[in-house]
């Protein structure tokens, strides 16, 4: 017997709660209020490198990558920034980690067996404001974007990059509008080994 759940409803917002005077516009504004937030900045920084690449499939919490390319293309996104939601003395450093990982396997209704790198591409997406004043998490001229291929993010074998050694391994940041080339191109190799 299998317990697979049916593909989830596309949501406007406008659902009410039964038996509860709120809608889910009403959750939403609860949980997801602050986009500076680490869980709600993952988030945004996923559904911008989606708008870039033209996917238009929701996220998948499970999913052993965070956004699949029209073309097949398997994204993995990470996000840092400067400011926090909290406090701060100082900026924060921005550090980003992508280490092997077990991935769902939904055929055999289990996690794999072996560890290993998932995407074809790696999305490093850095909100850039530096005060408060000037923040706007939905300006995406406030955002960098590293991106780098498979190959090139396994030889850092999960080890925590700043942003010097992001640079060497994945280049120069770019702005939003150069974003989805970037992407398709350093994914390429890995989906044409793939489908080989």
């Amino acid at each position: 017997m299998t317990f697979d759940p049916p593909r989830a409803p596309q949501l406007t917002g406008a659902e009410p709660f039964d038996g509860v005077d709120a809608a889910v516009i009403d959750f939403w504004r609860f949980a997801m209020n602050d986009l500076r937030t680490n869980n709600v900045r993952g988030y945004l920084a996923e559904f911008l490198v989606a708008c870039a690449i033209g996917s238009s499939a929701a996220r998948i919490e499970w999913a052993p990558w965070d956004v699949t390319g029209r073309d097949g293309t398997r994204v993995e996104v990470k996000s840092s920034g400067y400011l926090q939601a909290w406090g701060q003395r100082k900026l924060s450093i921005p550090r980003v980690q992508v280490a092997a990982a077990y991935g769902w396997d939904e055929v055999q209704g289990a996690w794999s067996t072996t560890q290993g790198f998932n995407a074809d591409a790696y999305v490093f997406c850095l909100h850039t404001a530096v005060t408060h004043d000037d923040y706007d998490p939905l300006d995406v001229s406030q955002w960098q974007f590293y991106v780098a291929g498979r190959r090139a993010n396994e030889t850092q074998a999960g080890a925590s990059m700043g942003l010097t050694t992001l640079s060497r391994v994945a280049g120069w940041p770019l702005p939003f509008s150069d974003l989805g080339d970037a992407i398709e191109s350093a994914g390429e190799p890995s989906r044409l080994a793939r489908s080989a």
